[in-house]
């Protein structure tokens, strides 16, 4: 038996602490009907609980209830795509994922969906124009660079870079 000589004391603190085994971080207009679909079916298939934000409603600041989904996950899989880099939305949910990642612990598998991980690490192509168009729009230029350090940090984790279809021989699910 595993815990053959454990106290009851010591099972009883063996519980999991999070509600989620996955949160899916993405840009819905790039991947929401194509990549994130087939990812979340697969996903399903394992009975890997995993959170998707199609039920939030749209607003200006990330809601609570995306934030407690975050930090209540056991593993974020962040799907970069063209587009993710120009939603508020996305930055702050990747802030907020990061920060778990080093206060919880949270694994983070970022997948670089038809985009170059150097593209996100030195904000060039979209994301730079993305990040430009923010830094315009916002008089904050403090939180531009939060977000500007947060996409350097996600773009040096190992992860999974992928083209438009997905054409890696390895399903996403197996390193969960």
């Amino acid at each position: 038996m595993a815990f053959q000589g454990a106290s009851t004391s010591s099972l009883s603190s063996f519980t999991r602490w999070w509600t989620y085994d996955v949160f899916l971080s993405f840009r819905g207009e790039d991947t929401r009907q194509n990549f994130t679909a087939h990812l979340l079916q697969a996903l399903d298939r394992k009975k890997i609980n995993t959170y998707i934000d199609y039920k939030l409603r749209r607003g200006e600041e990330i809601s609570e209830e995306l934030l407690k989904a975050i930090e209540s996950s056991r593993i974020s899989i962040v799907v970069l795509s063209k587009n993710y880099a120009s939603s508020t939305w996305c930055l702050d949910e990747l802030m907020k994922i990061l920060e778990c990642r080093k206060t919880k612990q949270q694994k983070v598998l970022p997948v670089f969906y038809g985009v170059n991980p150097i593209e996100v690490r030195h904000q060039r192509e979209s994301f730079g124009k993305a990040l430009a168009k923010l830094k315009e729009r916002f008089k904050d230029e403090s939180k531009v660079e939060r977000w500007k350090a947060t996409l350097t940090e996600v773009a040096g984790l190992s992860g999974f870079t992928l083209g438009d279809r997905y054409t890696t021989s390895t399903p996403l699910y197996a390193f969960i």
